[in-house]
This record gives C-alpha cells, sequence and structure tokens, in this order.
C-alpha cells in the first residue's frame, strides 16, 4: 500500500475507534491474568498452610497444586478468547476499515 493510503487509513474515526476496541479487550484479558495469577501469589505469602493441605485425607497432592493447574488452564483458555476475537471481529473489522479506505 502507499503512503497515502496509510495515511488516509489513520486518519480514519473507524480506525481509531478499532485501535481504543482491541486495546480495550487486551488489557482486560491483561488485568484477568495478573489479577489472578496475584491473588495466586499473595494466596501462597499470607495463607500457605491452606493451600499445603492435603486434597484428600492421605493425599500428597495439596489444593495448591489443581489450583496452579487451574490458572495454567485459565491462561489457555484467554488466549484462545482473545485469538478467537482476533481472527474473528477485530479481522473483520480491520478489513472493512481498508476496503472503505481503498473504494
Amino acid at each position: 500500500m502507499s503512503e497515502e493510503i496509510y495515511a488516509r487509513i489513520h486518519r480514519s474515526e473507524a480506525f481509531h475507534r478499532y485501535i481504543a476496541k482491541r486495546q480495550r479487550f487486551t488489557w482486560t484479558l491483561s488485568i484477568l491474568m495478573l489479577l489472578v495469577y496475584f491473588l495466586f501469589i499473595l494466596f501462597i505469602a499470607f495463607a500457605p498452610e491452606i493451600l499445603g493441605r492435603p486434597l484428600m485425607e492421605g493425599s500428597v497432592i495439596t489444593i495448591g497444586i489443581p489450583i496452579g493447574i487451574a490458572i495454567i488452564v485459565f491462561a489457555f483458555l484467554l488466549t484462545g478468547w482473545y485469538v478467537h476475537k482476533s481472527n474473528s471481529e477485530f479481522d473483520r473489522d480491520r478489513r472493512k476499515i481498508i476496503e472503505d479506505i481503498l473504494k
């Protein structure tokens, strides 16, 4: 694409709405992941006895292990949500902005 097309895209109000929408979504997911992670770390720091309890009577697996695994699964789910939204909604919006500019 030429410099003129890039300049027209950058001046487009739809482009700025698209960027703001994508950034809001990205920050929301980032904050969610950081919140879950830091809550787990705070739990480890201030209530280690709870996470250190056995999962079942006589088990060597503690409550903290499935919680840690759940945090990893949560991260994968957030990543999947981002990829899905990016490949569907964000790509569609981006293509529409470019098509409108090229008309």
